[in-house]
């Protein structure tokens, strides 16, 4: 039995060390943002979509709740953001080419129309991000519409 409270013991001072350490937090500035709205022009309630579903792990900017500064739970938030981010970016719209563009565009409206965006694990603790069947149409609606204009624009080059 004493075994077992050492051992007990143990990893409850594990557990109390590592708090004190955490992933490096995404948070950048709104006005990484501004290049994808501006060049997109999402209609209001669309960016309202956007910027409760997406924006958290798919730019710069994430806010993070209060059990984000929880060991093991950041690393696993961190890593949601580093792999939304690197699948697609809106801080860095600026930099993708045109045709990257349009890509994205086609997989943003495609994973929305599937439900596979935003992740499930998302939506438990944010239930804002929940979409209605209406909110899902209006993100394809307005994500088909970009897309095909980044289509015509590079037929036109």
């Amino acid at each position: 039995m004493k075994t077992i409270k050492k051992i007990g013991f143990f990893l409850l001072l594990v557990l109390i060390i590592v708090q004190f350490f955490g992933p490096e937090k995404n948070e950048g500035s709104l006005t990484s943002l501004e290049a994808f709205i501006s060049e997109t022009n999402p209609p209001e309630n669309v960016h309202k979509i956007l910027k409760e579903s997406c924006y958290d792990c798919h730019s710069n900017v994430t806010k993070y709740p209060w059990y984000s500064n929880i060991t093991p739970v950041n690393y696993w938030m961190n890593d949601h953001v580093k792999v939304g981010k690197r699948k697609l970016n809106f801080s860095k719209w600026n930099e993708y080419s045109l045709k990257r563009k349009e890509h994205k565009m086609d997989e943003l409206h495609e994973e929305v129309e599937k439900k596979h965006m935003p992740l499930n694990s998302y939506t438990w603790t944010h239930t804002e991000a929940n979409l209605s069947q209406d909110q899902i149409d209006a993100v394809v609606a307005w994500g088909k519409k970009v897309q095909a204009d980044y289509k015509q624009q590079m037929n036109s080059k």
